[in-house]
């Protein structure tokens, strides 16, 4: 069965979407029990309903006036929809509401065919043994992903997504596992360095100043900001008392 693209029409002037469509045996998981994930949706997107004709699978959603809803959730709820209703768990599922979460669905007849037994086949080199290829590559791109009939979703950020994507594509052409999932090692491994090198950067950028190159300047600087906070010299000589170094502070000029 092939998904289709949500239809906007104005009605009453109201925005609604349709011409969607899932899987008969989804229908149950995407409303949920006593309608608790259709709730969850209508609340996490902000639409006014989600109306499903359980006999058919046709999905319509009610926006609404314009400017009482979110555009973004209205081009993000339809995808969900498409996840669940191509076996992802709604949990997971309504992550892809968030700003920063991408979709992607990927359909096994692009590379096998139609044939069953050829979708069956190259559906278990995504899987792997107890589903440990799959979990792997989740692991290393932070990404869902759900392999059911003949599609595989993905949702995940805008530096994981496209990961996973080629990966599970590069599978799906025939690459062997070792070398892909290396390849995301590798590229996991260099987000982590970046990551912490713009830490680093983020952390000098705040903290250093003069007094951090001279030994000793810094406590003594922090200790006249206190002092001019209760204490302000009326000539020179009380301006003078006020910079005199204590017994137990020391400056070092020497080079390091």
């Amino acid at each position: 069965m092939n998904d289709a693209i949500f239809k906007t029409d104005v009605y009453h002037g109201h925005i609604m979407q349709s011409s969607l469509k899932i899987p008969k045996k989804r229908i149950a998981i995407i409303i949920g029990k006593g309608g608790e994930t259709k709730r969850m949706l209508i609340e996490n997107s902000g639409c006014k309903s989600i109306n499903i004709n359980s006999e058919t699978g046709d999905i319509s959603i009610s926006w609404g006036e314009i400017g009482s809803y979110d555009p973004l959730m209205m081009m993000k709820l339809p995808d969900v929809i498409k996840a669940i209703g191509r076996g992802m768990n709604p949990n997971r599922a309504v992550s892809l509401l968030n700003d920063d979460m991408l979709f992607e669905l990927i359909e096994l007849k692009s590379f096998v065919g139609k044939k069953a037994n050829q979708q069956r086949r190259i559906r278990s080199r995504i899987i792997g043994s107890e589903g440990k290829i799959r979990r792997r590559i989740e692991n290393l791109t932070n990404c869902e992903i759900t392999v059911y009939g003949g599609t595989i979703v993905l949702i995940g950020d805008d530096l994981g997504l496209p990961v996973a994507s080629d990966a599970i594509r590069k599978i799906l052409n025939g690459a062997e596992h070792g070398p892909v999932l290396k390849r995301l090692e590798n590229i996991r491994k260099k987000q982590r360095i970046d990551s912490r090198s713009l830490e680093s950067i983020e952390i000098k950028e705040k903290s250093l100043g003069f007094e951090h190159l001279v030994p000793g300047l810094s406590n003594i600087t922090q200790r006249r900001n206190r002092k001019l906070k209760s204490f302000q010299p009326n000539n020179d000589e009380d301006l003078s008392e006020l910079m005199k170094l204590n017994d137990d502070e020391k400056i070092d000029w020497s080079e390091e």
